[in-house]
């Protein structure tokens, strides 16, 4: 989801990605009253899931990176929540 150049994706291109899998959601939801195959449908919620995922990432580890550019004080209580949030995320990602 990075930029051509390497950098992290804008506010705004995050919020591209997010219409973008919303598109893919009303997609899933038509095929299944269509009564598409389970393997299609499963592959739609499958890149669905890897959009949202990969926003939620991008969201945490901005605020890493803020944190540790910033040098400063009270950064590791900002870290410990931030890492809260991580391993939060990544429980409900399962």
């Amino acid at each position: 989801m990075a930029t051509a150049a390497g950098a992290p994706p804008t506010r705004a291109q995050l919020v591209v990605r997010l219409k973008r899998a919303e598109g893919q959601l009303r997609a899933v939801q038509r095929m299944i009253a269509e009564g598409e195959e389970c393997p299609d449908v499963l592959t739609q919620l499958a890149a669905v899931t890897a959009a949202l995922d990969q926003v939620g990432l991008h969201l945490i580890s901005e605020r890493l990176r803020s944190c540790r550019a910033s040098g400063a004080e009270g950064c590791e209580q900002e870290f410990e929540e931030a890492m809260t949030t991580f391993l939060r995320y990544t429980r409900l990602a399962r």
